[in-house]
């Protein structure tokens, strides 16, 4: 039911599960660290009123409760059902499904599992195994330089392969100093 969480669900979602800084979670908060200068917005930004859709739905969906009890304040806590602990959980592990997706998809979810402790190491291999059949269609040492889309999609898995190699180097390096 809840698999395919859009991005910005899923982002929010796992803010909520996971918040960054006092239990629990606030919209405002979430809206700092998805605002363009905020922590999480160098990676991937989402303005207020889509951060408080995604809010909505979230709770529409059973994923979240927003508490009204204070019906005098305008800032209500938001905190995760058990189905919503899951939700976070299984989005946070799946890899995105294209290349295109690296840049958003991955590096959000990277850095989410950065930030919980869990191997980011491991999430970039997974992650490379998953686009392996991609890399590999695109990987024509023979494509016609006049076919500028078809040279842009090699070169840009190209480099998608070399930034997951390292980051599961450098993470694994990283961890051995610990």
């Amino acid at each position: 039911m809840h698999e395919d969480l859009p991005l910005a669900d899923g982002v929010c979602l796992c803010l909520v599960v996971n918040p960054p800084q006092a239990q629990p979670a606030h919209g405002w908060q979430l809206v700092r660290e998805l605002s363009p200068n905020g922590p999480l917005g160098r990676i991937w930004s989402l303005s207020r009123p889509l951060t408080y859709r995604s809010i909505d739905a979230l709770e529409s969906s059973g994923l979240i409760h927003r508490d009204r009890s204070d019906s005098n304040s305008r800032r209500h806590a938001l905190t995760p059902t058990a189905t919503g602990r899951r939700a976070a959980d299984r989005w946070l592990d799946e890899p995105v499904n294209h290349i295109r997706d690296l840049r958003t998809g991955f590096l959000i979810k990277y850095e989410l599992r950065r930030r919980l402790g869990r191997d980011p190491a491991r999430f970039a291999r997974q992650q490379a195994t998953h686009l392996a059949g991609a890399f590999t269609a695109l990987d024509d040492p023979n494509v016609d330089v006049n076919d500028i889309v078809s040279l842009w999609r090699r070169h840009n898995a190209l480099a998608a392969q070399r930034v997951l190699a390292a980051l599961a180097a450098e993470t694994e390096q990283l961890t051995e100093l610990r």
